[in-house]
């Protein structure tokens, strides 16, 4: 008997109902899952015509809210059934859907954010203060909707390669004489936030696990700054070098 012959589906095209404004400037070292540093905050600004506070009614009674977006950095033309997840080492392949790839058949993803603030303000701004997040500056959000805790939090699941959150601690982190001057000019200034993203971020290693040099240097871009640290010649340590004022746009 002849194959079926494939049905054909429609189409679908969307356009973006919100940006993200983030302390993520560029994508080296931001967390590779929502929620594993709660210092990492942003806003999610609604465009128009979704930029009404009617669309928003009710959504602050809500702690954390559904991210869906692009990964709009990662598009490409192909795509391939399997990937190399960095948590495995980058050496074994799984298939793309059990995976949270970027570089997907539809490069969509999907965030859990804490909702921190609902903010309505004049000339139609309208926007979603977060904290937790792991969405690069710019990212175009499709829709948003609210975390349902007796559903969306399933206390029988299953992790598979995953099964437990990658470490805090995973580097013990020091300061360098300038890096050390400079974060105590943010403190005194009210940026403890900021400091505590800067060392959370290097504890937590952003490398990818198969590319841990001992001593390479490695810069962050983080809000208005170049977070510039590097590897210790000892495993499981770190030092920032400097935090510096960032003039070029990321």
């Amino acid at each position: 008997m002849a194959p079926a012959s494939q049905p054909e589906f429609a189409s679908f095209e969307f356009k973006p109902v919100a940006l993200v404004e983030s302390c993520f400037k560029s994508k080296f070292g931001i967390p590779r899952q929502p929620g594993l540093i709660a210092e990492a905050r942003g806003s999610i600004v609604l465009l128009p015509p979704y930029n009404q506070p009617n669309i928003v009614r009710g959504l602050e009674d809500f702690s954390h809210i559904w991210v869906i977006f692009v990964f709009h950095e990662a598009l490409r033309e192909d795509w391939k059934a399997t990937v190399r997840p960095p948590r495995l080492g980058g050496e074994t392949r799984i298939g793309v859907f059990a995976s949270r790839s970027p570089f997907r058949p539809m490069p969509i993803g999907l965030s859990a954010l804490k909702l921190e603030k609902l903010n309505i303000a004049a000339h139609g701004r309208i926007s979603l203060e977060v904290s937790g997040l792991d969405l690069l500056d710019g990212t175009p959000v499709l829709d948003i909707k609210p975390y349902l805790p007796y559903t969306d939090a399933i206390a029988t699941a299953q992790g598979g390669f995953a099964k437990e959150a990658p470490a805090a601690d995973a580097l013990q982190v020091k300061c360098s004489e300038k890096a050390t001057r400079q974060l105590e000019e943010l403190r005194k200034a009210g940026r403890q936030d900021l400091v505590r993203l800067c060392l959370k971020m290097i504890a937590a290693d952003p490398r990818p696990a198969y590319r841990r040099e001992p001593q390479r240097q490695y810069s962050i871009f983080l809000e208005d700054y170049e977070l510039i640290w590097k590897a210790g010649v000892e495993t499981g340590q770190a030092e920032i070098m400097e935090l510096r004022k960032n003039t070029s746009k990321k």
